[in-house]
């Protein structure tokens, strides 16, 4: 029997115990295709799950602005949507206020970032004594809660005439914004190698010019971070915006509350305001979003 005939055999003798077996070689093919697949997709499939989990109080709000006033408590999600609640929204005084708390909020964020931009550079490369305890000092300032200080800046506005202004109001955002920039802004300028400015000022830069030139460009990721934390907090205040406005520097949160009336409440007027309160952030988040990523992670591997 030549080795040709033996493979043969072999390979007759081994097909006929599988057959007996019962082993069905069609479904491998196809279980094996179907693991490789659930490995390539399963994390897609668990982060938009998650998403879409995240987002769902967002696209709930938004469907009911949409929807009718008659069909608001309606549990269906098919309705024929309506522009009924933004076009109400511009007959009344939100679009003032709208436009109030994106100023206020604006002003504050650059005030914020003008004032303790440069604070956080002179603590982190100035060595002078007492420089931690001023950092420290700094900190403390946003441990306290807000009712504390209400009556203070109520008094106070009310003796210079910044009641119900919108200067009054930024300048009160100032001072809680001010403690985040020099803290986070802080760090970044400590990962920058002082070895830079140093070769800055070799070339002939003065301080001032290697801060402007060299550091600042290098922490632009953590100043685009600082400055969307700054105009969050600033859009979304309302404890200081319903204490010390009352009709000329009324903001977005605080017209929204004025649709809970004791008649009923302006459900759709709600929603639409809701949705566009949330607007401005969602644009300015998007359009830094590439600094946005890089600031947040920043430091989070250590080289």
């Amino acid at each position: 029997m030549t080795l040709a005939s033996r493979t043969l055999d072999a390979a007759e003798l081994a097909l006929s115990h599988e057959e007996g077996a019962g082993i069905d070689l069609s479904g491998a093919a196809p279980r094996a295709r179907r693991v490789p697949w659930l490995r390539a997709h399963g994390r897609s499939l668990t982060v938009a799950l998650l998403v879409l989990l995240v987002l769902s109080p967002f696209l709930w709000l938004v469907q009911l602005a949409f929807k009718p006033a008659a069909d608001i408590f309606e549990d269906g999600l098919l309705f024929v949507p309506t522009l009924d609640g933004f076009l109400s929204l511009l007959q009344g005084n939100f679009v003032r206020s709208f436009w109030n708390s994106l100023a206020v909020s604006t002003m504050s964020t650059v005030f914020s970032l003008l004032i303790g931009v440069p604070a956080a550079y002179a603590l982190t490369r100035w060595k002078f004594r007492g420089r931690d305890r001023i950092a420290l000092w700094i900190l403390v300032t946003r441990m306290a809660p807000p009712i504390a200080f209400t009556i203070p800046f109520f008094l106070a506005y009310q003796y210079l005439g910044l009641q119900d202004t919108l200067i009054g109001l930024a300048i009160v955002y100032l001072t809680f914004n001010l403690a985040i920039v020099i803290w986070l802004m802080q760090t970044f300028f400590e990962a920058v190698p002082a070895s830079l400015e140093e070769a800055a000022w070799i070339d002939g830069c003065g301080v001032w010019q290697a801060f402007w030139r060299v550091a600042l460009p290098l922490t632009a990721p953590g100043l685009a971070a600082t400055a969307v934390l700054c105009f969050i907090f600033s859009w979304n205040d309302f404890f200081y915006a319903l204490i010390l406005t009352r009709t000329n520097a009324i903001t977005a949160p605080v017209a929204i509350v004025n649709f809970l009336q004791y008649e009923g409440w302006e459900w759709t007027k709600i929603a639409a305001g809701g949705t566009l309160v949330m607007f401005p952030v969602i644009v300015f988040t998007v359009l830094v979003r590439k600094y946005l990523v890089r600031g947040l992670t920043a430091g989070g591997v250590k080289d």
